[in-house]
C-alpha cells in the first residue's frame, strides 16, 4: 500500500471547496505514514467547516483476493466480496433525496457513496483483503471512530484503497485529528488481535449468555401471563439457562419507560425481575433509551427534546411504532430524564442487562459542530455513565463507536419467521432488513468481534412449531450457525410446545461452543463451507443457505425425530 494524494472537501462562508492538496491557503495537513500505521490531522489557517477528508492509496489486489465489507452498524451486512461482485444499494425506488433517507433511516446512505460497478467496494471502520488461498490477510483498521466515522473503499479495478473520514458539520480553526490506523498482515485471527490489542480495550466482562426473549414470537403483544408461562417453560433446560429479557411491548409507548402499564403487567415489572432471579437467571429488559415515539405521553409534552432540522421540524429517528423521533443527548433536561429511568429500571427494578436499541438515531445528522461518529461515540459514553456495572447488550448501533462500551453486541440484522424472508427482502430497501439468511451470514463473518470486542449476539433461533414458516433443517442450520458463531444464545419460543429432541437441540445450542472456526468460505450458488477444528479432530460444515440443506446435526449431534 503505497500514498497517492489526499482529497479534502469543506467549505468557508458556504462555499464548497475540493482540494487535492496536502496544503493550501486554508488549511494544512500533518501525516506520519509508515509499515503498521497511518496517522493525520488537519491545521486549519482560517475557520472551515469539514466534510469529508480521503485519503488514497494505491495497492496491488489479486485476481482472486476478497474485500470484507462491514456495515455501518450492527444490522448491517457484513461479507467477504470477490472482485466480480457488486454491492447492493438501496431500493433503486427512492430515488429523491427525502425518499432515500426515509428508505435508507437506519443505513450509511447520507455519507457513503455507495459503488456502482463490481469490484468497488467499501467498509466501516476497519476491513481485510484474503489472499487466494485464505492464509494471508492484509488488515487496515481505526483505533478510533471519535473524530468522525471511517469508511474505507476498495477499487479493484484501478488497485487503489481509499480511506475516508466522515467529518462533515465540524468547524475548525486549529488543529483536528483525522486518522488514527494500523496495518497488520498474517492470519486472521493473528490481524485480529493485533487490532484489538492495539486499541487496548479490556477484555469483555461475559464470554457467554443464553436463554429468553420475548420479541419474536409475540412482538409487542406481551403481557404478565405471556413472560411468567415462558418463564416457567425453560424449566425443562434450566441448567442450560442464564438469561430471560423481556422485549419491546411493556411500555405504554417507546419513551414513557416509566409510565406502568397496568393492563398489561399488573404486577409491574419489578416483580417481573423478582420471578427471574427466583429461576437463578439474569433479568434483562429491552429499552430505545433515545426515541420518544410520536404518540407518547414524554414527546407531547416535551417537543423540544428532540432533535429537529433547520427549519424546526423533528427528524425522524426511527420508522418503526408509527415513527419515532430522538431525544438530544446534548439537551441536560434529556439527560437526566434517561439518567432517570435507567436508575429506575436498573437500581429499583432490579434488571442485571439492558438491551438497548436503535442507537444509530442519535447520529443520523451531525450537529453542534460534531461529527456522526464523535456524536455517536459521546453517546455510548454517556449510555455506559447511565448503566455503571450493569450489562449492555448493544443494538443498532455503529460499532466502532460501541467498542469499550458495551458488554455484548449484535453482530446482524433481526431474522424473521419465514426463513426466506418478506417479499421486500427481493426489492432491497435496505441493507438492514430482517432476515435469517442475512443474519446467519453476518454471524459467520463478523465472528472476530466476539471475546475480543464483545460477546457477539448474532439474534434468535427457533424451535417452536407454530407461528413460524421453517422447516426442521433450517430451525437446525439457523440454531447450530448461532452456536458456532455467537455467544448471545437466545430462543424466543414458549418451550411447552418442544418435543424430547427440541430439548436436546436447545440444551445442544445453548452451550458455549467447544469448536473452533478455522475458515468460512462462500462458494457459488448459495453453498457456504466451514472449516472447524474439534479438539484435535478436523470437521467440514456445508450448507445450502437458501435452503437451510446441511449437515449441521451430524457436526453438532442435533436429535435427527
Amino acid at each position: 500500500m503505497k500514498f497517492s494524494s489526499f482529497t479534502v472537501t469543506y467549505f468557508i462562508g458556504g462555499k464548497e471547496y475540493v482540494s487535492y492538496a496536502a496544503e493550501n491557503e486554508h488549511y494544512k495537513i500533518d501525516s506520519e505514514i509508515k509499515e503498521s500505521s497511518i496517522k493525520a490531522s488537519i491545521i486549519s489557517k482560517t475557520e472551515i467547516t469539514l466534510k469529508r477528508v480521503d485519503m488514497i492509496f494505491s495497492h496491488e489486489y489479486g485476481e482472486k483476493d476478497k474485500f470484507f465489507g462491514n456495515g455501518y452498524q450492527a444490522w448491517t451486512t457484513s461479507k467477504e466480496y470477490a472482485r466480480e461482485e457488486k454491492m447492493k444499494d438501496i431500493i433503486p425506488l427512492a430515488a429523491t433525496e427525502s425518499l432515500r433517507n426515509l428508505a435508507g433511516i437506519s443505513s450509511d446512505c447520507r455519507f457513503v457513496e455507495t459503488p456502482k460497478s463490481a469490484g468497488e467496494f467499501f467498509s466501516h471502520t476497519y476491513t481485510y483483503i484474503k489472499n487466494e488461498t485464505g492464509d494471508n490477510f492484509f488488515f487496515v483498521g481505526s483505533l478510533t471512530e471519535r473524530q468522525g466515522f471511517t469508511v474505507i473503499y476498495a477499487d479493484m479495478n484501478k488497485n487503489l484503497l481509499t480511506l475516508s473520514k466522515d467529518v462533515e458539520g465540524v468547524t475548525i480553526n486549529g488543529e483536528y485529528d483525522l486518522f488514527d490506523m494500523v496495518c497488520f498482515e498474517g492470519g486472521y485471527d493473528e490481524v485480529f488481535d493485533s487490532y484489538f490489542s492495539a486499541m487496548k480495550l479490556k477484555k469483555p466482562r461475559i464470554d457467554h449468555m443464553s436463554g429468553y426473549t420475548s420479541w419474536y414470537n409475540y412482538f409487542q403483544k406481551i403481557d404478565e401471563n405471556i413472560i411468567l408461562r415462558d418463564l416457567d417453560a425453560l424449566d425443562c433446560a434450566k441448567d442450560s439457562v442464564s438469561i430471560f429479557q423481556i422485549d419491546d411491548g411493556y411500555e405504554t409507548f417507546v419513551g414513557d419507560w416509566l409510565d406502568p402499564n397496568d393492563e398489561k403487567f399488573p404486577g409491574g415489572m419489578k416483580m417481573i425481575a423478582d420471578k427471574i432471579h427466583e429461576k437463578g437467571y439474569l433479568a434483562g429488559i429491552w429499552l430505545a433509551p433515545f426515541n420518544l415515539q410520536r404518540a407518547s405521553r414524554m414527546y407531547k409534552e416535551h417537543p423540544d427534546w428532540v432533535i429537529k432540522n433547520k427549519n424546526g421540524h423533528p427528524l425522524l429517528g426511527c420508522a418503526g411504532w408509527g415513527g419515532a423521533y430522538t431525544m438530544d443527548i446534548y439537551n441536560e433536561e434529556c439527560r437526566a430524564y434517561i439518567k432517570e429511568f435507567f436508575d429506575v429500571i436498573l437500581n429499583e427494578w432490579g434488571y442485571d442487562m439492558v438491551k438497548l436499541d436503535f442507537l444509530y438515531s442519535q447520529c443520523l445528522f451531525p450537529r453542534n459542530g460534531k461529527s456522526r461518529g464523535t456524536i455517536m461515540c459521546e453517546a455510548m459514553e454517556f449510555l455506559r455513565e447511565c448503566c455503571g456495572d450493569k450489562l449492555i447488550l448493544g443494538c443498532g448501533v455503529h460499532h466502532g463507536a460501541a467498542f469499550g462500551y458495551v458488554d455484548a453486541c449484535r453482530t446482524g440484522c433481526d431474522v424473521d419467521l419465514k426463513y426466506s424472508g418478506k417479499y421486500y427482502n427481493k426489492l432491497h430497501v435496505n441493507n438492514e432488513i430482517p432476515s435469517a439468511k442475512n443474519s446467519m451470514i453476518n454471524a459467520m463473518f463478523r465472528r472476530h468481534l466476539d471475546s475480543r470486542a464483545f460477546c457477539n449476539d448474532p439474534d434468535v433461533f427457533f424451535l417452536r412449531y407454530s407461528n413460524l414458516d421453517f422447516t426442521m433443517e433450517q430451525k437446525h442450520l439457523l440454531a447450530g450457525i448461532n452456536h458456532i458463531f455467537g455467544n448471545v444464545l437466545f430462543v424466543s419460543d414458549n418451550a411447552q410446545e418442544y418435543k424430547i429432541g427440541d430439548v436436546d437441540v436447545l440444551k445442544k445450542a445453548f452451550k458455549k461452543t467447544k469448536l473452533k472456526v478455522l475458515s468460512v468460505d462462500e462458494r457459488k450458488g448459495s453453498k457456504y463451507v466451514v472449516q472447524l477444528l474439534d479438539g484435535e479432530e478436523k470437521k467440514t460444515l456445508i450448507f445450502d443457505i437458501n435452503t437451510g440443506e446441511s449437515n449441521i446435526d451430524e457436526i453438532l449431534g442435533f436429535s435427527k425425530y
